[in-house]
């Protein structure tokens, strides 16, 4: 790819969103607005890491030659070679950052996103590996900035979670999310287990971008909608009032519902915001799916049935399939640091995506 050529293309689209941007009446179209706006912070940030790269660059053939020239005082060729290694991992690291903005992207990469976590099979250790993902998930969102919104929660009887179902919001959610729908396998000694003995358990997720209601049009006749009263800890004003809510979509039997708020108008609003991203993945799925020669070159395809990862706690392994890449640092993965698996996936995603282009 000429990084270059590439640049200076898109230089002029920079420009030009400048110009759209400085008009007063773009902002009369909010969404129009956000779009434009983020598509100039991307191009910002791209020219930036563009100026950094030539940077380092620069600094790499200044530190090669010092390290090569024999006539250099000892010490200083020592000192070269020493910052070699780190410049070119920054560099790799750049030119990463640099492709991802210019290959055509997914158009839902900079959506918000609602994730939902079940306990797949294994009972009470799989409930309990249920909460220890949406933990994860949580940690990794506060280290990056993002915010993290319940939307419903079933809790189980040893504290683990039968489901979870919340929404991320921030830059780029789905970009780095996506990879995480499938199946999770957990491989330890349970709490509940006397012997010893280890147990293989899983949780399936599901990463969904959100959609906005111009996306979707759900039509009040299509919704069969219920209110009932909410169950489980939450206080006496969300368990005495009918706050929670239930919303079936009769043309595709799908069934949300939603109890976090105390307020029934704010839990039907979370309802039907996770409905129209269901909606909108399930559109997006029956598309795809007429291009299944394309799907078998992605990083897996995201299918829930799809055992993507296991967590083996006795040797301290995170496993990737899609990937083999295998990490002995569990406890940091637990506790949210996920950076390492995801900035894997998206670089060999990053790889097909080059491919294809080319």
């Amino acid at each position: 790819m000429d990084i270059q050529a590439q640049i200076e293309r898109l230089q002029k689209r920079h420009d030009e969103l400048e110009r759209e941007l400085s008009d007063p009446r773009v902002f009369g179209d909010q969404r129009r607005a956000a779009e434009l706006s983020r598509e100039h912070r991307k191009l910002r940030q791209l020219f930036e890491f563009h100026a950094e790269l030539q940077k380092v660059e620069r600094e790499l053939r200044e530190n090669e030659g010092m390290a090569a020239d024999e006539k250099a005082d000892a010490e200083l060729r020592e000192m070269a070679a020493h910052e070699i290694e780190p410049l070119k991992a920054r560099q790799q690291k750049l030119m990463f950052e640099i492709q991802s903005i210019i290959v055509p992207a997914d158009p839902n990469d900079s959506r918000n996103t609602i994730i939902e976590i079940r306990a797949g099979a294994g009972g009470q250790e799989a409930a309990l590996f249920a909460a220890n993902l949406y933990r994860m998930y949580s940690r990794y969102a506060e280290e990056r900035g993002w915010k993290v919104e319940t939307m419903d929660i079933s809790p189980s009887d040893l504290g683990g979670l039968k489901e979870a179902i919340f929404s991320i919001t921030g830059e780029d959610v789905f970009r780095r999310m996506r990879y995480e729908s499938g199946v999770h396998r957990v491989q330890r000694v349970p709490v509940t287990e006397g012997s010893g003995r280890i147990h293989t358990s899983t949780a399936t997720v599901a990463v969904l971008p959100e959609a906005e209601e111009v996306d979707v049009e759900i039509k009040p006749e299509e919704l069969d909608i219920t209110v009932c009263r909410a169950s489980g800890p939450g206080g006496q004003g969300v368990n005495t009032t009918d706050s929670a809510v239930q919303i079936i979509h009769k043309p595709t039997g799908m069934l949300v519902r939603c109890a976090d708020e105390r307020s029934q108008l704010k839990n039907k609003a979370k309802a039907l915001r996770v409905l129209r991203s269901r909606l909108l993945q399930h559109r997006q799925e029956e598309e795809a799916a007429k291009y299944a020669a394309q799907r078998k070159s992605q990083v897996g395809t995201g299918e829930r049935n799809e055992r993507i990862r296991t967590y083996n706690f006795p040797q301290n392994r995170c496993t990737d399939h899609r990937i083999n890449l295998t990490l002995h640092n569990l406890p940091a993965i637990m506790e949210g640091a996920l950076e390492p698996v995801i900035e894997a996936l998206m670089a060999q995603a990053l790889e097909e995506r080059l491919r294809n282009a080319a």
